[in-house]
C-alpha cells in the first residue's frame, strides 16, 4: 500500500507516568526492541507520517526510527503536571494536516500491521458526522488504538478548556463510529510486571 493510498496519518502517545509498571514502558524492550519503537515501527508500515507526543523528547529521540517526528507536549497554562492522554492527543492533532490520524498508545505490544491496514478501509464506510472510528469494549470506547477524524480539534480544544480530561465523557458528546475488531489481542496494553510476562 502506497503512501497515497492512506489517507491518515499516526500519532503514538508516550506521556504516562507507567506507574504500575515501575518502570518507563516505552522503554521496556520486546523480542529486544523498545516498545515505542516497535509501536512507531508498525505505524511506519502503514503511513509515511508518524508522529510521537511526549513530555520527555530527549528521552526517546535515540531509539525513534529516524522518520518519526517528535512533539513535546507542553504543561497547560497555571498547572504543573500533565492531565493524562488527552491533552497530549490535542497538542499533537494541531500539527497533523491529513483529514485522519490514527491515534496510538505506546504500550500496545501485539499490534499488527496487517490488521490496521485492514482497518483503513472502514474509513471510506464511516459516517461524515462520526469523529472518530474506534473499538469498543464492555467498558467503553477504546480510544488510544483507532481513527479520530482531523476537524474533531476545535470541539476537543473547547472542551479541554473548561477543565474536561476524560476521553470517554468527551466520546460520549459525540458520533463515533464502532470499529469491528476480530482480534481483540492487538488491543491488549502492557501496563504491569504480569502483562509483561505475558509478550516477552
Amino acid at each position: 500500500m502506497t503512501d497515497s493510498q492512506v489517507p491518515f496519518s499516526a500519532m503514538i502517545l508516550a506521556g504516562g507516568k507507567s506507574s504500575r509498571m515501575g518502570q518507563d514502558k516505552a522503554l521496556i524492550p520486546i523480542q529486544g526492541m523498545p516498545l515505542l519503537r516497535q509501536v512507531c515501527t508498525i505505524a511506519l508500515k502503514c503511513t509515511r507520517e508518524v508522529f510521537v507526543v511526549t513530555p520527555w523528547p530527549e528521552r526517546y529521540r535515540e531509539i525513534l526510527p529516524k522518520n518519526c517526528h517528535l512533539i513535546q507536549e507542553m504543561l497547560l497554562l497555571g498547572e504543573a503536571q500533565s492531565h493524562g492522554p488527552l491533552v497530549g492527543f490535542a497538542q499533537g492533532l494541531t500539527q497533523v494536516k491529513r483529514d485522519w490520524v490514527l491515534l496510538l498508545a505506546c504500550d500496545l505490544p501485539q499490534l499488527q500491521v496487517d490488521v490496521l491496514q485492514g482497518w483503513v478501509t472502514d474509513l471510506t464506510n464511516t459516517p461524515k458526522d462520526a469523529i472518530a472510528l474506534l473499538p469498543r469494549s464492555p467498558k467503553g470506547w477504546e480510544p488510544l488504538c483507532g481513527f479520530y477524524r482531523r476537524r474533531c480539534l476545535p470541539q476537543l480544544i473547547e472542551y479541554i478548556n473548561q477543565g474536561g480530561r476524560s476521553f470517554q465523557k468527551w466520546l460520549a458528546q459525540h458520533p463515533v463510529q464502532e470499529l469491528p475488531v476480530r482480534d481483540r489481542h492487538v488491543l491488549f496494553n502492557c501496563n504491569t510486571p504480569e502483562d509483561l510476562k505475558i509478550v516477552n
